[in-house]
């Protein structure tokens, strides 16, 4: 049974949230429906490619990685009324997430090219990919050091702010993707390199928006104290909840990665067709995103507090919410893919229309038990337990998801729908067995009362 408090509160945390990822998200889907109306499949899978290379290692090291850890940690200490300390593990993640942030955006630069030619682009891909990706891995650094500040303000509740930066940022990279892309205003007509610095711009801003936040009225500060006097007792915590994060997005991420290389043997129709898929339903999981950061800021409360069962309560409060909101984007997928998939492409584009739409109702099975995956593992993580998500995503990804995926895709080279029933199958099997794991250790937790 559902308590009002309970839902007024997570949805309070929840809904800003899920609107902050969706909005960022949004920057990918506008780059991707702009250039495919300006250049079709070739332009969609340029864009489509590169931003799935850089969103993996970004989420990889810091969006599930060094800020899953940071928002666990602030959480735990702000419900414990330490709050001293609470700012020592924003500080620390701050600076460490920098540093790896500046590595990641030299990498996408220095070796773009690379990058794509192991993933087997086609060489008018790569062409266009080198200048999507240098230019786009500026704006990636500001942008992952932007989301280390948007979990030190989650983990003591504050899911506005960044939602508030996240509509400055896509108001940014919207206008100035149509006048670049198209050539607007006395702009010359720029396409991809125009989304590209578009991109880029708009996240910057949003660092700079963020950094004045943080110094001026946040309620957790960043105090450059606690780098002078390092604690390797507090880094051992942070790296310890960060690292296992770290790789179960990487564990689900990088299979991904490899199963989107395999797609592009299929030809740049089937990838297109994959990509602006991918791109809508990177926006159908955004729900499940922002209810398991509800979970996770929290369960982390109320284990700092040692109230168990409250923890209980709000998981599986955020987990009937997140997954009755994706239930409804799996009608949508169902009832109306034809014109989902035409907002990305231009109507002469008949056969990426059709096997996109396809694609595109089979992933309406799997947008349920994606939420559960979520919010269950968003919730583990709150109660600082990052070692079962990781895990389950080390088997779902590299057991059942990559196996498959090479020998049908790579080897039969069976139609890109495929890809799809695939993923489903894993997304089944993964949110069934996190729902069972957390079940399991609540069950111990609440024993030890």
């Amino acid at each position: 049974m559902l308590r009002k408090t309970t839902v007024k509160e997570v949805l309070s945390l929840a809904l800003p949230a899920v609107g902050e990822m969706t909005l960022y998200m949004m920057i990918w889907v506008f780059d991707t429906m702009m250039v495919g109306k300006y250049g079709g499949n070739v332009a969609v899978s340029t864009v489509g490619l590169s931003s799935e290379i850089t969103y993996t290692l970004t989420g990889i090291f810091i969006s599930v990685g060094v800020s899953v850890g940071v928002t666990s940690l602030v959480a735990r200490n702000v419900g414990a009324k330490r709050f001293a300390l609470a700012e020592e593990y924003a500080t620390l993640g701050v600076s460490i997430g920098t540093f790896v942030s500046f590595l990641i955006a030299f990498v996408l630069f220095a070796f773009s090219k690379n990058i794509l030619a192991l993933a087997g682009a086609t060489d008018e891909v790569i062409q266009y990919g080198v200048i999507y990706m240098r230019i786009v891995s500026i704006g990636v650094f500001f942008n992952m050091i932007a989301n280390i500040f948007s979990a030190v303000l989650r983990g003591y509740g504050n899911t506005k702010t960044p939602l508030y930066v996240s509509v400055v940022v896509n108001v940014i990279n919207i206008v100035w993707d149509w006048i670049l892309i198209f050539g607007r205003f006395g702009f010359p007509e720029m396409g991809i390199r125009g989304a590209a610095i578009a991109t880029a711009a708009s996240q910057i801003a949003g660092f700079v928006i963020l950094l004045i936040y943080i110094i001026k009225k946040s309620e957790i500060k960043l105090r450059i104290k606690y780098i002078h006097n390092f604690n390797l007792k507090e880094l051992t915590a942070l790296l310890k909840l960060s690292i296992p994060s770290s790789l179960q997005e990487a564990s689900f991420s990088v299979s991904r990665l490899l199963s989107t290389f395999f797609i592009m043997y299929l030809g740049t129709i089937a990838f297109a067709a994959n990509q602006i898929t991918t791109t809508i339903e990177s926006i159908s999981f955004m729900p499940g995103w922002g209810f398991a950061v509800a979970a996770t800021t929290l369960v982390g409360h109320k284990i700092g507090e040692e109230n168990y069962k409250a923890a209980e309560e709000y998981a599986y409060t955020c987990t009937i919410l997140g997954t009755g909101i994706m239930t409804l984007c799996s009608l949508l997928f169902l009832l109306l893919p034809n014109t989902l998939i035409n907002l990305f492409i231009n109507s002469n584009e008949a056969e990426v229309i059709r096997l996109g739409a396809l694609c595109l109702m089979v992933a309406s099975i799997e947008q349920p038990f994606m939420a559960l995956s979520m919010i269950f593992g968003g919730a583990l993580k709150g109660a600082g337990d990052t070692k079962t998500p990781f895990s389950v995503s080390l088997i779902s990804s590299w057991i059942v998801r990559l196996p498959l995926m090479y020998y049908l895709v790579f080897i039969l080279k069976v139609s890109v729908v495929y890809v799809w029933w695939i993923t489903a199958v894993q997304w089944i099997f993964d949110g069934t067995l996190l729902m069972f794991l957390f079940k399991k250790r609540f069950k111990r937790l609440e024993q030890k009362v």
